[in-house]
């Protein structure tokens, strides 16, 4: 997720602070990586240094000084461009479990284990993992009075989640065959 394009459709509808921007992204994003104060600001700095947002004014209102930030014409051209463009499927495959599942069959070799079953039993526990995770968010979009942000980020974890299981599913079956696979190489 582009916390640039973010912040620029945060922008878009008026006028905000940096603490501001940070709630509504805590509100909008609930199941999205957590954004950090300072990520903001420090992308709120960019995109003033490329015209693509500008200094409001500043306030105080009692207590230390806030900015106020708003989107630029440039800003305004840029977030519709990233908007309305279609996202590619990545390129390519970056699968943290396949990555393990790989590795676990050569280190286990090595220490003379078996490494199938070894194997086995990581896609076991990492199933649990997802399992424990998809009924934690199941509760939460199951929550009476969630808003509909939390539900429909919520369904698409969930749906990355189930995929994930099945994939291992398929994996585990086919074990023998990938550890055939990778003493050949």
């Amino acid at each position: 997720m582009s916390t640039r394009h973010i912040l620029l459709g945060l922008l878009a509808g008026s006028p905000c602070h940096g603490y501001d921007l940070k709630r509504r992204y805590d509100e909008l994003f609930p199941q999205a990586r957590p954004l950090a104060y300072g990520q903001v600001y420090t992308t709120l700095q960019r995109l003033v240094r490329d015209d693509l947002a500008a200094v409001e004014g500043t306030d105080s209102d009692g207590g230390p000084e806030r900015t106020l930030y708003r989107s630029t014409d440039r800003g305004a051209d840029e977030l519709a461009a990233w908007a309305q463009g279609v996202t590619p499927p990545a390129p390519f495959v970056t699968n943290e479990i396949f990555a393990k599942v790989v590795i676990s069959l050569l280190v286990a070799g090595t220490e003379g284990g078996d490494r199938t079953a070894e194997a086995a039993m990581y896609l076991q526990a990492q199933r649990a993992a997802h399992m424990v995770r998809m009924h934690e968010l199941t509760g939460l979009k199951t929550t009476p009075g969630a808003d509909l942000s939390t539900v429909l980020s919520a369904d698409y974890a969930l749906a990355h989640l189930d995929a994930d299981v099945r994939w291992m599913a398929t994996t585990a079956t086919r074990l023998t065959t990938l550890t055939a696979e990778v003493d050949a190489v």
